[in-house]
C-alpha cells in the first residue's frame, strides 16, 4: 500500500483500489499540496470534530459518495447533511471491505465552529488504528501523551504512527517522543505542526528525541510504501 502525508493532519492511504483520507483539512490549509477538485476519496476517516480536521469532508463525501467514518456524534451530524457515514465509539472496531478500523482514546477537545458563531459538540476525540494488508497504521489525532498508549502498543503492533508534535493544542515534541516509546511503532512521522504560529516546531528536533531513532519527516506530498 502507499501512504502519503499532505500537511497538518492529512494522511492518505491507497490500498486495494481504494483511497482512504484522514482529516481532509484542505481549504485554508497553507501547508497542504492537495486541491479539493483533485482529491477522490472512497473513505474519509475523521479523528474529531474540530474545523481543521473535518475540513472539506462534506464536499468531498457528497461529490464522491465517500463513506465517512468517525465517532458516533460526528457521523450523526454529517449524516443529517446527506453524507454517507459509519459511526463508532472509543474502543470499538469494525471490519470494512478495505480493512479494520479501531478507535482509541485521545485527550483533546472537540466541537465544530459554525459560520454564525455557534460551537456544535461532536463527541469524544479519537485516535485511529487502521489495519490493512497485514499492516497497522496509527493516526493519533490531536492528543496529549497518556500512559495507556503503552497498552495500545502492546495490543496492536504498529508499523507506522502519525503523532502530533505542535504543542499548545496537542502534545509537544518531548511528550510525543515519550508517546512513541510507549507505542513501540516501527516508524514514526510527526504531524500537526507549523500550520499556525502557535504550533511552530522543528520536526528534526523531534526526531533527535526518539530513543529508537525511527522517525521520518514527511513533507506535504511525500509518500512511502508500507
Amino acid at each position: 500500500m502507499k501512504v502519503s502525508f499532505h500537511g497538518h493532519a492529512i494522511v492518505k492511504v491507497e490500498t486495494k483500489g481504494k483511497t482512504i483520507l484522514f482529516d481532509p483539512f484542505i481549504t485554508g490549509n497553507e501547508l497542504t499540496d492537495l486541491k479539493v477538485d483533485d482529491v477522490k476519496p472512497d473513505v474519509i476517516i475523521l479523528t474529531h470534530g474540530h474545523n481543521d480536521h473535518i475540513g472539506d469532508t462534506v464536499e468531498l463525501a457528497k461529490k464522491h459518495n465517500a463513506l465517512v467514518i468517525g465517532i458516533a456524534e460526528i457521523a450523526a451530524y454529517l449524516g443529517n447533511q446527506g453524507v454517507r457515514t459509519h459511526g463508532m465509539s472509543i474502543g470499538g472496531a469494525f471490519e470494512f471491505d478495505f480493512g479494520k478500523v479501531k478507535l482509541t482514546p485521545a485527550f483533546h477537545g472537540t466541537g465544530f465552529n459554525t459560520e454564525d458563531g455557534q460551537i456544535i459538540y461532536l463527541g469524544m476525540p479519537a485516535g485511529v488504528l487502521l489495519t490493512v494488508e497485514g499492516k497497522t497504521i496509527y493516526h493519533a489525532g490531536d492528543t496529549a501523551v497518556y500512559s495507556d498508549m503503552k497498552l495500545i502498543g502492546e495490543r496492536h503492533p504498529i508499523d507506522l504512527a502519525f503523532l502530533p508534535i505542535g504543542d499548545n493544542f496537542t502534545m509537544g515534541p518531548e511528550d510525543a517522543a515519550l508517546a512513541a516509546k510507549f507505542l513501540q511503532a516501527k516508524k514514526v512521522v510527526p504531524i500537526h505542526y507549523n500550520t499556525f504560529p502557535v504550533i511552530k516546531q522543528d520536526p528534526n528536533k523531534f526526531l533527535d528525541l526518539l530513543e529508537a531513532k525511527n522517525g521520518v519527516v514527511m513533507e506535504a506530498g511525500d509518500e512511502m510504501e508500507l
